[in-house]
């Protein structure tokens, strides 16, 4: 495994700032009992992050963002594109050189120290747990839309909606997070088999919508193209950035995959320019086929295209359901996936109670962690609306985001030489672009999404001064002993 060093002095000794700013050495032995099978390949590892990322932006979001962009909409697809790219190319360089399942905490960790990738995990957690739920509560609203195109039927409100929506306790949504337990039980190999034929679904569902609709395209329905400036773009690129927000998911898997260094790097970027390509025709298919001013007010926006200036019957519409099922089902899998690794790695290092991080001896996947957080996120789609979900996962990644950026020019200035299979060209100019753009979206969020966060990381906080701080695996005698042997090599 291709490795970074650490700075010397990374030890349980010293102050309380010391102890906040150690480093992980990332070349250290992962310790007996809790190591993961090298199964994935780098197709499996695209299609993993195709999975998280294509699926609720384009059959949701889709209705959200063409009323603020209009016709270029198209164009903020685009930059919404672009913006993430600047992460994700810093994620492809720090993945190749830190091949771990943590992800954005095991990269800050190594670079940053432990208070900042403390920070980061609980930003991931936030990212993860909370998209796991709100795209659930997504599914069985496709559910429930299918069973009224096939049967006539749809489930009752007090089964099918939560709380506050005019529902007790939203059933399906906390199934689908049951069922998507049971194939992670099964194993990472198992589960990137199951996400491969759901992503190939999906990608036939969107490819099937593109040929009806463009059988109804109209090339007046883009003019004006900017009806609404550049703000409108500006705005829907802001809306459209959730759908762009999984393609970390392949860095989760950094110690499932067989050749990391290689693979990851490589499905990351690839995954991106897959799911862009596949927004950008999607959306022009939809905007040629219906005036952007009727999409005010659609949730199945895509079904409605089909319906309203297609027609042709009921057959189009089912089978996109169907599609939109499968498709949310596959997002729900992956990113519950990049949960319970993200938790993985935290307990690993001694941050999290041990439960999280026990591997089966026979399924190769860590079984209590994966039956805790399933069950959390069950609950919590089940009880919470599909708004309050969304809005608070953007925040908890655009940090995230950012850190691994600057993680990367960090890591430039201080191992310059360490063995990198991907570098990120011009840097530090695009690690400084990916802040920019990070920071600029955190911005533009609202006072409530900040004060929901402000709470989440004061409890975070809370938990690391109490737990994680105390428990960390830099406080045992090997990492003492560490210390004080690289303190003599930077002496001599």
């Amino acid at each position: 495994m291709e490795t970074v060093r650490t700075m010397p002095g990374n030890g349980p000794g010293g102050g309380l700032k010391h102890r906040l700013t150690r480093r992980q050495d990332v070349s250290a032995e992962v310790p007996s009992g809790s190591e993961l099978r090298r199964t994935m390949g780098m197709w499996q590892l695209t299609l993993l992050s195709v999975g998280a990322t294509l699926g609720t932006g384009i059959f949701v979001v889709l209705g959200e963002a063409v009323p603020e962009a209009g016709p270029a909409i198209i164009v903020s697809f685009v930059l919404a594109g672009v913006t993430a790219l600047f992460s994700a190319l810093s994620y492809a360089e720090l993945a190749g050189m830190i091949p771990r399942s943590g992800s954005s905490y095991s990269y800050t960790y190594a670079t940053l120290g432990e208070l900042v990738a403390w920070v980061c995990g609980w930003c991931l957690i936030l990212e993860y747990g909370v998209s796991v739920a709100a795209v659930a509560v997504g599914w069985g609203q496709y559910v429930n839309e299918l069973l009224d195109l096939v049967f006539g039927v749809t489930l009752p409100d007090s089964l099918a909606a939560p709380p506050g929506a005019g529902g007790v306790v939203n059933v399906p949504a906390a199934v689908i997070v049951v069922l998507s337990m049971v194939v992670l039980l099964r194993g990472a190999k198992e589960s990137a088999v199951a996400n491969v034929i759901m992503v190939g679904v999906k990608v036939a569902a969107l490819v099937m919508f593109c040929a009806v609709a463009f059988t109804a395209f109209r090339a007046g329905n883009f003019t004006p193209l900017f009806p609404l400036g550049a703000a409108g773009m500006s705005a829907g690129a802001a809306s459209l950035f959730f759908s762009y927000i999984g393609f970390d998911a392949a860095s989760t898997a950094g110690e499932e995959a067989r050749n990391p260094q290689r693979d990851l790097p490589r499905a990351i970027i690839l995954s991106l320019a897959l799911v862009t390509f596949l927004y950008v025709v999607v959306a022009v298919a939809a905007l040629g086929a219906m005036p952007w001013g009727l999409f005010e007010g659609t949730e199945a926006t895509l079904s409605e295209v089909l319906v309203r200036a297609v027609g042709g019957g009921s057959l189009w519409p089912i089978l996109l359901s169907i599609g939109a099922v499968v498709a949310t089902t596959s997002v729900v899998l992956t990113v519950q996936y990049g949960q319970i690794r993200i938790l993985f790695s935290m307990s690993r290092d001694g941050l999290m109670p041990p439960v999280f991080s026990r591997v089966h001896a026979k399924s190769g996947v860590p079984r209590a962690n994966t039956v805790i957080v399933s069950s959390f996120i069950a609950v919590l789609a089940a009880l919470v609306p599909l708004g309050s979900l969304a809005d608070a996962t953007s925040i908890g990644t655009l940090f995230a985001f950012g850190l691994v950026n600057i993680a990367v020019v960090l890591l430039r200035r201080r191992n310059p030489d360490a063995p990198r299979s991907f570098r990120v060209p011009f840097s530090p100019v695009v690690p400084v672009l990916g802040v920019i753009c990070c920071v600029y979206m955190l911005f533009s969020l609202g006072s409530d999404t900040w004060i929901t966060f402000a709470v989440w990381m004061v409890v975070g906080l809370a938990v690391y001064a109490l737990y994680g701080m105390k428990h960390s695996a830099l406080n045992g005698t090997k990492a003492r002993a560490l210390s004080h042997e690289r303190a003599k090599e930077h002496q001599s």
